[in-house]
Formats: C-alpha cells, structure tokens, sequence
C-alpha cells in the first residue's frame, strides 16, 4: 500500500522544530493503540516505513514518527541546523513533546526505537517515568544498546568527528553502495540499501559529528526498572557491526522480563530487514495475527 502521512511541525522547549508524520484511519477511536517510532543515528523517519506501512495495513492502529533534531527536515534549538550541546537525554526529551503533541489522551503509546532511536526511548522512560508509567504499554528495542559504545570513543575518531561537527555540507555520494550494505546482514534488498544510501548521504556533516559524542556518553542503565514496567521486546542480529549482539543481550538481561531475540544473519537495519517481526513486538502479537 502507499501510506498515507500526515505531516506536523512539533515545537520543543528549547526551540527546536521537528517534522513529525502521523498516519491515523478514517473513523479510528481516540483510545486506540498510537505506535511511537524513534529511528536511529544518521536516518530520519524514513528507516521506518517498512514497519509503518505493514501497521497501516492493519487499519486499527494511529502510527506517528518523526525526524529526531538535526536528522531529516527538523531542525536543532531555536530552529537552527548548527548543532549545539546535542545528548541522548534531550531526544528522550524530544520523544515526550511528540507524544505529547500527537497522540490523543487515552491512548495507549506503543514505542519503537532503532539504533539511537532505542537510546532515545530508554532516555524518555529516565527522565520522564511518570508519563512513561502512566501512556505506555509496551516497548521494542532494536540494534541498540543502553551503554558501553566504546567510552568515549578512539582517539581519531575523536578527532575526526569533533571537526565534522563543525563542518558545513552533506556527504552526498562519498557515502558509498558499500557503506550502506554493510549494515545490513547476509541479505539486502537493493531498494533497502538504496534507501539507506540516500538517508546517510542526506543528512548533515555536522549531524554526524555532534551526536558522536552524545552516543559514546549514552549511559541509561538507571532507566531499566522503569522500563520494567511494560512488556519490552529487545532485537538484535548477531552479524550488527554497530551495536553488537553482546551489547543487545546485555541490555535484555538488564531489564527484568525482556524478551531477547537473537536474529541469524541479521545486522543492523532492522526496520528493512525484518519488519514483520518488529511490528509483531510491537503490538505483542502471534505469527497468525501479523499482517500479510
């Protein structure tokens, strides 16, 4: 199907703007299940579709994901596309004004989060878990990890990425065929790479820079018994060079009643590479229950 978004501007304390997308059915009620998409580092909204498309089909759920600051068409504080201080506890903070703007009251928040989009969802529950005890129901975490992305990262990389974040431009085709398969696993759909391709080659040098930092402190290890309260899915493919199987079985193991699952020939792109499965997490649903 060719799905339907709707798009908003949602406007955060500190200025920024984010392009946010909702897809909600004719005639759906304000308490049906809203599913949260966060994505990840260096995508936008797009990483989703997969996923988003296959909820639609259902016709009983209001989908709504956006581009995090600085990713996509939103921009940083004040509106500006110059990075600043970014962190991962100020996109938790980001997800709570999308909630807040886009899901009706009463319904149920189902969150996903790819990559730092999974970060994101684990800093929202650490700094805001009242309003995560009291909107949402169920979590999916995939390719993500809450902690340990090297410490501060290796020296040159250090280097690398704190000149990048100052640095104007897009990287366009310097991001090869080659970059974008290798997040992927043993298989990869050619339009998927593509995709992939284009949302990396898309989005601002400067992006890439300023949120390196902010991933390598990423620390939400003291969220965990917040996140606890709901059913939480955590996914991750064992050939992810990003964030490694070990990192994805740690964060399982942290929160009490995560269900792991490891996937064979899996890598980082999840989204693309097995949408019918997250949509299943997503909703807590059986095989026979996922759409077709």
């Amino acid at each position: 199907m060719t799905l339907s978004l709707q798009r908003h501007t949602v406007a955060t304390p500190d200025g920024a703007r984010l392009a946010a997308y909702r897809h909600e059915p004719a005639d759906l009620p304000a308490d049906a299940p809203t599913v949260v998409l966060a994505h990840g580092w260096l995508l936008s909204h797009r990483a989703w579709l997969p996923v988003a498309e296959r909820l639609a089909e259902r016709g009983d759920v209001r989908v709504v994901a956006w581009d995090q600051r600085g990713h996509g068409d939103s921009t940083f504080a004040a509106g500006s596309r110059r990075p600043q201080q970014e962190s991962v506890r100020r996109l938790g903070s980001d997800l709570a004004a999308v909630i807040d703007a886009l899901v009706p009251e009463g319904s149920p928040v189902h969150l996903g989060g790819h990559s730092m989009g999974g970060m994101t969802v684990m800093a929202f529950a650490g700094a805001h878990p009242d309003v995560f005890a009291e909107r949402v129901q169920r979590v999916l975490l995939a390719s993500t990890a809450m902690g340990e992305l090297r410490g501060t990262g290796l020296p040159l990389e250090q280097q690398v990425m704190a000149f990048a974040a100052k640095a104007p431009g897009r990287p366009g085709r310097l991001v090869s065929n080659k970059i974008a398969r290798q997040q992927f696993g043993t298989v990869a759909d050619r339009a998927d790479v593509a995709a992939t391709r284009a949302m990396l080659g898309g989005t601002r040098v400067s992006t890439w820079g300023s949120y390196y930092g902010a991933l390598m402190r990423h620390d939400e290890s003291a969220a965990m018994s917040t996140l606890a309260q709901v059913p939480v899915t955590v996914v991750v493919g064992r050939r992810d060079g990003l964030t490694p199987r070990k990192l994805g079985e740690r964060l399982a193991a942290a929160i009490p009643g995560a269900e792991p699952e490891v996937l064979e020939g899996v890598g980082h792109m999840t989204p693309f590479e097995t949408p019918d499965l997250l949509v299943r997490s997503l909703l807590g649903t059986s095989t026979a229950d996922a759409p077709r």
